[in-house]
C-alpha cells in the first residue's frame, strides 16, 4: 500500500468513526457499534502509524515499503 493508499484508507475510517461518534452522541448506538468504535480507533492508530514509519524509512534513504503495520498492542502502548 502506498501513501495515498493510506490516507485514502485513514478517510475512509474516519468517515465511519464520525458517524458512529454521531449516533453514539444521539444514544442510538448498539454495542457491535461500540466495539466497532474502538476497532476503528486501533486501526486509525496503526495506519497513522504505518505512514509515519514510511516517511522515516524514506527520509533515511531506505525503501519505505520497507514499513510494516504494528500490533495493536505495539500502537496502543506508545510513551508519549
Amino acid at each position: 500500500m502506498n501513501d495515498s493508499e493510506i490516507h485514502a484508507h485513514i478517510e475512509k475510517l474516519v468517515a465511519e468513526e464520525h458517524e458512529l461518534w454521531e449516533r453514539e452522541s444521539t444514544g442510538n448506538v448498539s454495542d457491535s457499534e461500540r466495539e466497532r468504535l474502538a476497532e476503528l480507533k486501533v486501526a486509525l492508530d496503526q495506519s497513522w502509524d504505518l505512514l509515519r514509519q514510511r516517511r522515516a524509512l524514506r527520509n533515511v534513504g531506505r525503501d519505505p515499503d520497507d514499513a510494516e503495520t504494528r500490533t495493536e498492542g505495539t500502537v496502543e502502548n506508545y510513551r508519549q
